[in-house]
This record gives structure tokens, sequence and C-alpha cells, in this order.
């Protein structure tokens, strides 16, 4: 049975530009404590049915069932407004339906109520940051992406590196040089 350092390792080789799979289950712990510490000021038992629901959202969406995702993470907020996590997943609903102003909106709303620390938060500002990328707000998307950095994200790091020209530029050189050492046949072209 692998470990959660093994697991952490394979979901980096094969998925290095995932933005919310980092490093799951690195620090198991860790994120159960910080779970609870999001969860902690709600009623368990609304809180089990609420956390059902978005289940059942990111099933639906995860079967392209966009409609139906956004239904549940709807129902999941009328029951517990209070909780970031479902205007994150909600945001993330809106966005695959091409509603990108909704999506901000709950994004900014997650931030506000996660008090902009945290797993959610974290997650808010890498999914505002791809968001502003595409719009082309590329001062906006570094800022989410410096604060996603802060609060523990990988692939917010990696967006940063990818959006800082000379970063680009050593990347690019390093890439020809690679190239060239692997097939020497290339030496003389450009």
């Amino acid at each position: 049975m692998a470990t959660a350092k093994d697991r952490a390792v394979l979901q980096t080789i094969f998925n290095p530009n995932t933005p919310f799979g980092d490093i799951p289950g690195l620090d198991e712990e860790e994120e159960a404590a910080a779970i609870q510490g999001e969860d902690g000021a709600f009623a368990s038992e609304l809180l089990e049915q609420v956390k059902d629901l978005e289940l059942q959202g990111v099933l639906a969406a995860e079967s392209g069932d966009v409609n139906t995702a956004l239904e549940r993470f709807s129902q999941a907020i009328r029951l517990l407004p209070e909780r970031a996590s479902c205007y994150n997943n909600r945001a993330q609903a809106l966005r695959l339906r091409g509603d990108v102003a909704g999506a901000l909106q709950d994004l900014d709303t997650a931030l506000h109520l996660s008090g902009g620390a945290g797993r959610v938060a974290c997650q808010c500002f890498v999914q505002r940051g791809l968001l502003n990328v595409l719009q082309g707000h590329e001062d906006n998307a570094r800022q989410d992406f410096e604060q996603g950095a802060r609060q523990g994200s990988a692939f917010a790091r990696h967006q940063l590196v990818l959006m800082n020209p000379y970063s680009a530029l050593c990347n690019q050189m390093l890439f020809e040089m690679m190239r060239k050492l692997q097939n020497p046949d290339l030496q003389g072209s450009n």
C-alpha cells in the first residue's frame, strides 16, 4: 500500500498542472484539522446535509451535468449560507457553464466568508487567478496566485513562475539545450 508521500509523488508526476491536487494526502492530519476548523462552527446534522449536497454537486459536474451541480450547490448555500466551500464549488460550476461574472462573485463571497485563509481560500485564490488569466487581467491574476502560493498551493507557485518573463526565457533556453543534448543531429538547427 502506498504511503501519503508516495501518492504525492505520483500525483506530481502524472498531474503536474492540476490546481486542486497540489499534493493530496501529504499532510492528512493537518488537512483534517483545517477542515474541522473551517466547519467547526456549524451544527453537525446541517453540515452533513450540506456536505452531501456538495458531493452530489461535484459528482454531477464531473459527469457533465452542470445544471444539476448548480442546483445542488445552491441548495447547500440556502441551507448554510455562511459556509465558504459551497460558494467555491458553485463558482466552479458557474465557470463550467460560462458565467464568469457569477463565478467571480461567488469566489469573492467565499473569500470573504473564509477570511482569506484556509483550504477553501487557497482554492478560491487559484480559481480566481485562473479566471483573471483567461480575461487578460494579468496583474490581478498575479496577486491571486501570490495569495494562493502563500496559502501553500504549488500550482499557484508554478503559475507565478510561468508569468515571470525572465523565468520563461530561462525555461525556453533550458528546453532548447536539453533538446539539443537529446538529439545531437539538431545542433546546427534553430
